[in-house]
């Protein structure tokens, strides 16, 4: 076997099936959520489906993400995967849609501080990843992005310039995640017999379906409430009619209710190697090119209005199709240049040196 070879099966042994899983699930969600938006101003069921994904969707990606972050000081090889996994791919994908949307009859604007459709996320990513080492300096990081988030919501001027809004608004679910790893989450959950995870699994389902009834009878009020928008935390509170000073209470509500929500999607998230545990490692190209294919079902008005009750559960099964076809190995192949830009010829063979140093051959240093 090959150097290469043996590192890459070494590589995949130490990846955790749980993890893989609960990527996965958690982008395919991410798309069926894009998928039906389009259905719920005419269907009190898409709605209910929409709030029920979005009540904790979103918070799960983020704290996957910081699950996996570094909090240690930043290495060359932190700052490279930085610019190589998120900065590359969002100037290259953003230069993408704004040609697109040139090319369906709009303006050329490249505008990089306003993020298209999706990809706010990316911008967002990278200021947490820059951002944690040092908030995990304090005594009480997850008190503090609480705080900040609240916080956020009552500032009008903040838009979604550089992703400001979101990228503050759902910083806690980010460090939420970083702390579900310092608290050794994976290896406990792991070390638990069959009976002791079916009684937490039951407390998971339980949750979830309070939530689902929850919703189903109160679906009218949670529309006058204008609810999504909380969900959304991409504008104050103001922007949707929320300018009392009790507002960031219940933005502290659905995050709480987000925290107990990821916490029980992640105990019910098999924990052996399903059939989509290796799809789990490419969401990164499912959720940089669903956008693409959703596009036209979006924009194109074939969902607009009253749709047959058939269409849900089709956009639903659609979005699930989407997931694994983008998982696959030959379009992972195709697009990688896009997705993951290795960009060589961009960087220093040698590290720089520090600033104002001068480094002398051996000989000049005895």
């Amino acid at each position: 076997m090959s150097t290469t070879g043996a590192a890459t099966t070494t590589a995949q042994k130490r990846r955790v099936p749980i993890w893989d899983n609960a990527r996965w699930i958690a982008i395919t969600l991410m798309v069926m959520g894009h998928a039906i938006l389009k259905l719920i101003a005419e269907s009190d069921v898409a709605y209910e489906v929409y709030l029920f994904i979005y009540a904790f969707h979103v918070p799960l990606f983020v704290a996957v993400s910081g699950y996996f972050a570094k909090s240690g000081p930043p290495g060359t090889r932190q700052l490279h995967r930085l610019l190589t996994d998120i900065v590359f791919p969002y100037l290259i994908f953003e230069t993408i849609w704004t040609i697109v949307h040139w090319l369906v009859g709009g303006n050329f604007w490249l505008d990089y501080a306003s993020a298209s459709w999706t990809l706010w996320f990316l911008i967002a990513l990278a200021i947490w990843r820059i951002t944690l080492p040092y908030l995990v300096l304090l005594r009480y990081p997850l008190t503090i992005s609480i705080i900040l988030s609240i916080g956020a919501g009552y500032v009008d001027s903040l838009d979604s310039t550089f992703a400001l809004t979101r990228t503050l608004g759902l910083l806690p679910f980010f460090v939420f995640g970083w702390h579900l790893r310092q608290w050794q989450l994976t290896s406990r959950w792991l070390a638990l017999g069959p009976g002791a995870v079916w009684r937490w699994r039951a407390g998971a389902i339980a949750l979830f379906t309070a939530l689902a009834v929850v919703i189903m009878l109160n679906i009218d009020r949670l529309r006058e409430l204008k609810v999504r928008r909380f969900l959304l935390y991409d504008e104050s509170y103001g922007a949707f009619g929320y300018d009392q000073p009790w507002a960031g209470g219940i933005r502290l509500g659905f995050m709480l209710l987000a925290f107990g929500l990821i916490v029980a999607f992640l105990l019910l998230v098999p924990r052996r190697r399903t059939w989509f545990t290796r799809l789990g490692a490419a969401t990164m190209y499912i959720y940089l090119l669903h956008s693409f294919v959703l596009y036209p079902l979006r924009e194109t008005g074939v969902l607009a209005g009253p749709q047959p009750a058939w269409v849900l559960p089709a956009m639903m099964l659609l979005s699930v199709g989407i997931s694994v076809v983008l998982s696959l190995g030959i379009v992972r192949r195709l697009f990688r240049p896009l997705v993951e830009p290795r960009a060589r010829w961009l960087f220093r063979q040698e590290p720089a040196t520090l600033t104002g140093t001068i480094v002398l051959p051996p000989r000049e240093q005895r």
